[in-house]
Formats: C-alpha cells, sequence, structure tokens
C-alpha cells in the first residue's frame, strides 16, 4: 500500500456518494464514492468490464441510478435527466457515437450548442476554434472524412460548447495510434483544467492517463478499490496489478484525501 498523503483541499465541482446502477435491475456499478474538485482531471482505470463507462453513463444520466446521489456543486442531481444534466453543467463525450458523421465540423459544433442562443452559439464556435486551432481547417469538413484524432478533438469541442463546469470524458484515446493517443490526453484533456473545468476521465491507456491526472480511483468488479493522488498510482512497483484491480488489500482504501 502507498504511503499516506498529505490531504490537499478541494473545490468540489462534483461529488459521487455510494452510486450503485447498472442495467435492467442488475447492478454493475456498487456503492461507489468520488469527487471532481473544479480545474481538476481525476482519472478512472481498471480492467475491461470493471464498470468505468457505466459509471459516466449513470453521471451523465443515461442509465438509471439505483442507488447513491449524484450532487453538482453541492445541488442533488442524482435523477436529472441527460438534458437537464447538459443545462445544469454535465458535459459528456462518449467513447462511439460521439460525432454526427453526415455534418460538418461546424455544424457539429453547433448542435453541441443548443443550449445558446444563435449569436452566442456563433461566437462560442469561434471561441474554440482559437482555442483548438486545428479546428479551424476543419469547419466545411464532413465528420466522416475525418481522421480518429481528428473526431475526437471535435467531439470534446461539441461538448464544451455549452461550457459544462463538469466534462466526463469516456475513452477519448480509444482507436488512436499511440503517439496520437498521448497528444489528445496531453494537449486537449490536460489543458482543460486550466479554464477551471472538472474532467472525470476514463482511460484504457493508464500510464498516460495518469500522467495527466490529479488523482485517481481503480474500480476492479464495479467497486472503488483504490483511491490516491495520480502521481503516487504512476510510481507504484505494483501498477500492472493496480490497474488490473489487485491491490493486495481486500478492502477499499483511500490515499491523502477524506472518503468523499
Amino acid at each position: 500500500m502507498a504511503e499516506h498523503a498529505p490531504a490537499r483541499p478541494v473545490d468540489v465541482a462534483l461529488r459521487v456518494e455510494r452510486l450503485s446502477a447498472g442495467y435492467a435491475g442488475s447492478l454493475v456499478i456498487a456503492e461507489v464514492s468520488a469527487t471532481v474538485g473544479h480545474g481538476e482531471v481525476v482519472v478512472v482505470i481498471g480492467p475491461n468490464g470493471a464498470g468505468k463507462s457505466t459509471l459516466l453513463k449513470a453521471l451523465a444520466g443515461i442509465i438509471p441510478v439505483q442507488a447513491g446521489h449524484v450532487l453538482l456543486d453541492d445541488r442533488d442531481v442524482t435523477h436529472s435527466p441527460t438534458d437537464r444534466l447538459a443545462r445544469q453543467g454535465i458535459g459528456y463525450v462518449p467513447q462511439t457515437e460521439d460525432v454526427f458523421e453526415d455534418l460538418t465540423v461546424r455544424e457539429n459544433l453547433a448542435m453541441g450548442g443548443y443550449l445558446l442562443h444563435k449569436a452566442e452559439r456563433s461566437t462560442r464556435i469561434d471561441e474554440l476554434i482559437a482555442t483548438y486551432p486545428l479546428l479551424s481547417d476543419l469547419t466545411s469538413r464532413r465528420a466522416y472524412k475525418l481522421s480518429g484524432g481528428e473526431r475526437k478533438l471535435v467531439a470534446i469541442a461539441r461538448a464544451l460548447m455549452n461550457r459544462p463546469r463538469v466534462l466526463l470524458l469516456d475513452e477519448p484515446s480509444a482507436g488512436l495510434a499511440p503517439q496520437l493517443s498521448k497528444k489528445v490526453l496531453t494537449e486537449v484533456v490536460g489543458q482543460l483544467a486550466h479554464t477551471g473545468v472538472a474532467v472525470l476521465l476514463v482511460e484504457q491507456k493508464a500510464i498516460a492517463a495518469l500522467e495527466v491526472g490529479d488523482w485517481s480511483y481503480v474500480l476492479s468488479a464495479g467497486r472503488c478499490v483504490l483511491s490516491c493522488p495520480a502521481r503516487e498510482l504512476l510510481v507504484r512497483e505494483d501498477i500492472g496489478e493496480v490497474f488490473l484491480g489487485n491491490t493486495g488489500d481486500d478492502k477499499q482504501y483511500e490515499v491523502g484525501r477524506p472518503r468523499p
């Protein structure tokens, strides 16, 4: 077990309290607790089937929460539908089907800003193009013609159109070549926190994700088995076993922050 790190203050944007969720009455995650601070990247890793994507879908309102609570800036949003969560400040980028393939990049961004007035929507598109200059050469290109990395950038930018306070990212590097996946994680995800957005990142490329993360949670068999600063998880000699959910301790434990 890693040594205890000093607790650090966190300006909490998203708080998850003993959350349980699944499909057709069958639990996939059980009593998962987590916090994400404003301007923080929190990484969720674990083996396939651990419940990582299910956690994000429950937080995004795509599947129902069966028990527990979700708080956004201390407001209970547990059973809010997806559209209301978007209005309340939660953005979500799924692993697949993350863009409208037959629409241009500009049209995709406009669709992402459906909550904004027309003039504000146009201004927001310009802001995102200024933030991510690569978009400027893609605005008239249809999404199905994009490379994997370009597509993911458009998906993230689309989710940012409504200026979410919390962004849920499911496997943003999935299907990308190693160099490109690291670029997406460092140059796109890593920069989001500097804007004050709270990022909850599910990622299979654990090392690359932890390098940009502030805090980490390890899920195994639908439960959180470890919570600690990302840098502490990076230097653990048994990180391979940790990634597979084997922490060497049958009990959930947490390092450096009081239990959410």
